[in-house]
């Protein structure tokens, strides 16, 4: 009987302590009711439903028609990139964090709640920076010599523990965004002033893939496809098909005097993409973009 009762003490206390974990995770984030600024990378983190919004302030995140924000870490991030187990990250920390600035390259897989070091912290702000969707591979364009790289574009495959120069031939004007394929670490896009443009052999040679007079602003890869955003005399939203080249106009919503910044597909729903807009609108499409609801107008909550 002695023994009985010990494990039910100790089953009682293993589901307070668990009760007590659900709960310490569960405050971290709070409902989110403010407007949403200077976002810097959007994406489904963490391999589920959730859509994360970099923002001046930390994560903001989407769910189920709700919005939450994070109670702590109101880091600036800068080169967000979700994937299947949270996001990764560069920019800068708060004014109460003990975290050198810049920050680097970061990775988390709670939320935010806590950062692991990849590489570069205290030396590096990364802009324009892919990280592979499973694949965990890094692309990026280093701005300016740090400790280990010259200034121009380099592929760690390793999660960050070495580097590799990568040429980038074909690839022109200023680079507004990076994308790498999930898992095919062959497959590079990059939005430039100049176009978009698409690279089969990690990103060693570059072609573009719009016409002249097009700026690229936005690039996303799935399994199959490549979105990308461009702009020549109004907003646009296009399907690349990489087996076949193929280039389908996408529909979206009116954007007047506005552009795609960020796109992002739902892992586990091809059918549901969702566009943040450089004046700050959002929308999300759950019918394979036959129709859009709009998630914010200006920064604003709708």
């Amino acid at each position: 009987m002695k023994k009985k009762r010990m494990g039910i003490a100790v089953l009682s206390a293993l589901l307070l302590l668990a009760g007590c974990s659900n709960d310490t995770a569960d405050s971290f984030e709070v409902p989110f009711e403010g407007e949403l600024s200077h976002v810097h990378g959007m994406g489904y983190a963490g391999g589920g439903n959730d859509l994360y919004f970099a923002s001046h302030s930390g994560p903001k995140i989407y769910r189920d028609g709700e919005w939450f924000e994070t109670a702590d870490n109101f880091f600036d991030y800068m080169g967000f990139n979700a994937v299947d187990e949270g996001f990764y990250s560069s920019g800068h920390p708060s004014a109460d964090s003990d975290l050198p600035n810049p920050l680097g390259i970061q990775r988390s897989t709670d939320g935010g709640e806590t950062l692991e070091e990849i590489a570069f912290q205290g030396e590096t702000d990364f802009h324009a920076m892919a990280v592979g969707y499973t694949s965990h591979d890094i692309f990026l364009l280093n701005p300016a010599k740090n400790s280990l790289l010259e200034a121009g574009f380099y592929k760690s495959n390793d999660i960050g523990e070495s580097w590799e120069p990568v040429k980038a031939s074909g690839l022109e004007g200023e680079v507004m965004a990076l994308a790498l394929h999930p898992t095919d670490s062959n497959f590079v896009a990059a939005a430039t002033s100049t176009g978009v443009y698409f690279s089969r052999d990690g990103g060693e040679n570059f072609e573009a893939i719009t016409s002249e007079n097009e700026t690229g602003t936005a690039v996303h890869f799935t399994e199959d496809q490549l979105y990308f955003g461009s702009y020549g005399t109004a907003a646009a939203l296009v399907k690349y098909t990489m087996e076949n080249e193929e280039l389908e106009t996408v529909n979206i919503p009116d954007l007047p005097q506005d552009a795609i910044a960020f796109i992002a597909q739902n892992p586990t729903d091809e059918r549901e993409l969702a566009i943040y807009s450089l004046q700050g609108n959002a929308y999300l499409s759950e019918d394979g973009s036959q129709t859009w609801e709009t998630l914010l107008e200006e920064g604003k909550i709708k």
